[in-house]
């Protein structure tokens, strides 16, 4: 069965901005850090289509060198140490909307099986905090998902522009030179940023060095963050509270709200049902 464009928005999304997250979380949690620290192989994560016209594959993988994780999206690794290869979109979707769970083919895991354990156990966290329904209770697991959540947000964004998802490419073409920022006051690491100029975007972590954001998403605490988020709570009782701040030009603040939407839309995989009452 050939692709849909949602489920082309849908890889998009996964291969370049959710399934890297497995870098964050291996580097964030300490459990992870530990269990790969002065570890060394090679991870991927495929899927096989005769639509990817030049391998018939679309892979990322993960060069792990002494417990450091490099992300290379959209490229195929020839002789990964462990790889989960699915062997149509179809599944590979299903399994990572967490709608079904149609499992794939796996290599090297008998050979490397310490190791495949442990990047299980770390896709395993991934989805389980991804897939969350509710405000994590711990706090340092509410962080996590902040950074998560910013990560995927953002890159999410500019994959889908470049894809030239219409919507998007409605928000960025044209544009002057703006960036959209998210904060959280206080921490450090949960800051993330896209950059828009005349239809091209870039995407990045922490505090934008080069400009001053047009708009920035700040939240007071990681809580309140994923209230609004997880579409828990709405921004204007958060903003009158002093949980949520607009700041820059606070009108254009429904405008970045409605990527973020898109983004959930294909990463939760909401397009499928909405395909199937078609």
């Amino acid at each position: 069965m050939a692709m849909t464009a949602g489920d082309k928005y849908a890889l998009r999304l996964f291969f370049f901005a959710a399934i890297p997250l497995a870098k964050t979380v291996a580097e964030n949690d300490p459990k992870f850090v530990k269990k790969f620290k002065g570890k060394n192989f090679v991870f991927q994560i495929s899927v096989l289509s005769p639509e990817f016209k030049k391998t018939g594959k679309l892979s990322t993988h993960f060069v792990v060198k002494d417990g450091k994780w490099e992300t290379h999206t959209g490229e195929t690794h020839p002789r990964p140490d462990v790889e989960l290869e699915f062997s149509n979109p179809d599944k590979f979707i299903l399994f990572f909307t967490g709608k079904g769970m149609p499992l794939p083919k796996i290599k090297g895991a008998l050979a490397h099986l310490p190791t495949f354990v442990n990047i299980l156990m770390t896709l395993l966290r991934m989805a389980g905090l991804l897939q969350a329904t509710d405000v994590p209770a711990k706090p340092e697991d509410q962080e996590l998902l902040v950074l998560l959540y910013i990560n995927l947000l953002t890159v999410g964004v500019s994959q889908l522009n470049r894809v030239e998802h219409p919507g998007v490419k409605a928000f960025t073409t044209g544009s002057p030179d703006r960036v959209y920022a998210f904060a959280v006051t206080g921490y450090e690491k949960l800051q993330g940023w896209l950059r828009v100029k005349d239809g091209q975007t870039v995407s990045g972590r922490g505090e934008c060095k080069r400009c001053k954001p047009f708009v920035c998403m700040r939240f007071d605490s990681p809580k309140h963050a994923l209230e609004i988020l997880m579409s828990k709570a709405e921004m204007i009782p958060y903003m009158q509270n002093g949980y949520l701040t607009i700041e820059g030009a606070p009108e254009f603040g429904n405008e970045l709200s409605i990527q973020l939407f898109t983004v959930a839309y294909y990463a939760q995989g909401t397009y499928l049902d909405d395909q199937k009452k078609q």
